[in-house]
Formats: C-alpha cells, structure tokens, sequence
C-alpha cells in the first residue's frame, strides 16, 4: 500500500473548493500509480504534481488564456490554415465580432477575428478571444445577421471557456499522461488544436454556445429569427453536408431549443421592425459587400 503525508495548505495557496479538488487529483494520480506496471511507474510525486497541473488548467487567467490562444493561432497557420488577405472581408466580420463583444460575458479579452479562405463551410473559435469563419460561409449566409449569429456562437464557446474545459477533460482521462502547465505554451496549443480538428464539442455546449450567440445577437440588435434560419440553410441544403454540421452536432434539437428561446425571451428593435438598417437582413446589400469577394 502506499502511503502519502501531504498538507494542500502547502502546496498551493488556494480555497477550500480547489484543496477539495486537488484532493480528488491525489485519489486519481494514487489509483492511476496503483494500476500502473512497476517498470513503467511513474513516482506518486509526479502524478499528484499532473493533478494539481490539472487544476491550475481550469483557473487560468485571461492573461494565460490569451497567450495560449495566440499560440494556437501560430499552429493553425503552420498547419496550412490559410487567412484570407482582403481587407474588406476581414473588416467586414471583425465589424461584425466587435458589435457583438460589448455583450459577451467575457469583454475584457482582445477578440481577434479572423476569415479563413477554405471552400467548406465552417467556423470555430479557440481560447483567449480567437475566432474564425471561412470563406466558405460568407458565401453560403444570406446576410450579415445570419453571419452575426455564427459568430456569437463561437463567441460563446469562449465565454464558456468549452475548449479549456475540453482539454483538461482530455488530460484526466488519460491519467495526466502529458503534463500540462509544466510544459511549454507550444504544447498546450498542440493539444487544443488536435481536440478542435478531431474532437466536436458535446451536445450540452453546443447547446450553451446557441444561447449565448442568441443572447449576444439579440443584445446588438440583430434580427435573432436569423440564427435557426441560416441553421435550417445548411441542413436543407444540397450538396455535401458542410462542415460546420459536421462540428457542431445535434442540429435539429438545437433549433427546437432556438426557436422555444426565441419566442419566449426578451425581444430587441428588430422584433418590432425588420427593415431597420441595423438589423442585417439586407441581402443586396450582404452581397454587393461579400458576395463579390468570396
């Protein structure tokens, strides 16, 4: 049996909610020591400091964030992710985003948005205020609110901080075979990158990250009917099924879910009067400004 006299109190100063959890990383790290052939064991200190790494993982300060976001960014590029260089399409959704940030829980980050020149129709978001749509969907959507409503989804992913939360899910159940803060910001960044492309997000934060979009679309006065309108788009669509269907599963449930929160939460101008200039539903316009660049 082994044996361990540790005092949390001294190893980090924390609440008593984190001495709680950390406690339950001990139980982990002693049970995964326990199971682990003698000749390939690794020494309980090791696996108790992966467990409280793992904590740490969840408390990360915007700043931390930020700078792992950043480094996630440098490895999409270098995996041959490919921005888009015009000017106007990049001002167009970063417009779009920065309408938007003022509501999102999370205002303080330095959202960067970006448009990838990729075909397929698709968005994501990474950490620290990173998000991306393709060039794909600007030419799909029909007009600025439906592009809006995609991104606040992704905005949303970040305010809930799914992601991050992904990856220390990912960590523990691989029984802190990978070190986590104790390695370099590179090879975080390397692991959120590997869980964006391979790994959707589960239903529930699907789920969280429509209604934050929702939330966020309404409170910039866009026109909220067009988040499940452009849903239904890409599922009634022909063709090969695009991609960010692919990513973002469960999509008939969640427009049930949309459509239940639209008609019974709070209304915006654009509730009362579509045809107002700020709420984007003005294809024509939509495509003299998009449509000819994409």
């Amino acid at each position: 049996m082994i044996r361990i006299n540790l005092r949390l109190s001294k190893l980090l100063p924390v609440s008593r909610r984190w001495r709680n959890q950390i406690a339950s990383f001990v139980a982990i790290a002693l049970f995964s020591c326990a199971t682990v052939a003698s000749a390939q064991a690794i020494p309980v200190q090791e696996l108790l400091f992966r467990g409280i790494q793992a904590a740490q993982l969840s408390n990360l300060s915007d700043q931390q964030e930020m700078q792992i976001g950043a480094q996630m960014h440098q490895n999409l590029l270098s995996q041959n992710v490919r921005l888009s260089a015009d000017p106007v399409l990049n001002d167009f959704v970063t417009d779009i985003g920065q309408r938007l940030v003022p509501f999102n829980r999370r205002a303080r980050l330095p959202y960067n948005f970006y448009v990838v020149q990729d075909k397929n129709v698709n968005a994501f978001a990474t950490m620290g205020g990173y998000v991306y749509v393709t060039t794909g969907l600007l030419r799909t959507a029909d007009n600025e609110a439906q592009v809006a409503s995609v991104v606040g989804h992704e905005m949303g992913h970040i305010e809930r901080k799914h992601l991050l939360q992904q990856m220390r899910q990912t960590m523990l159940a691989q029984g802190f075979a990978s070190a986590l803060l104790g390695q370099n910001r590179r090879q975080l960044a390397n692991i959120g990158v590997d869980l964006l492309v391979r790994r959707p997000l589960s239903r529930e934060d699907e789920y969280q990250a429509d209604q934050v979009g929702l939330r966020l679309v309404r409170d910039a006065n866009y026109a909220t009917s067009e988040m499940p309108e452009f849903m239904r788009k890409l599922v009634q669509g022909s063709g090969r099924t695009a991609t960010i269907l692919s990513t973002h599963p469960a999509v008939p449930d969640r427009l049930r879910a949309l459509d239940k929160a639209i008609r019974s939460g709070p209304t915006n101008r654009c509730d009362g009067d579509r045809r107002l200039p700020i709420c984007g539903v003005d294809e024509v316009e939509y495509r003299n400004t998009v449509g000819q660049r994409v």
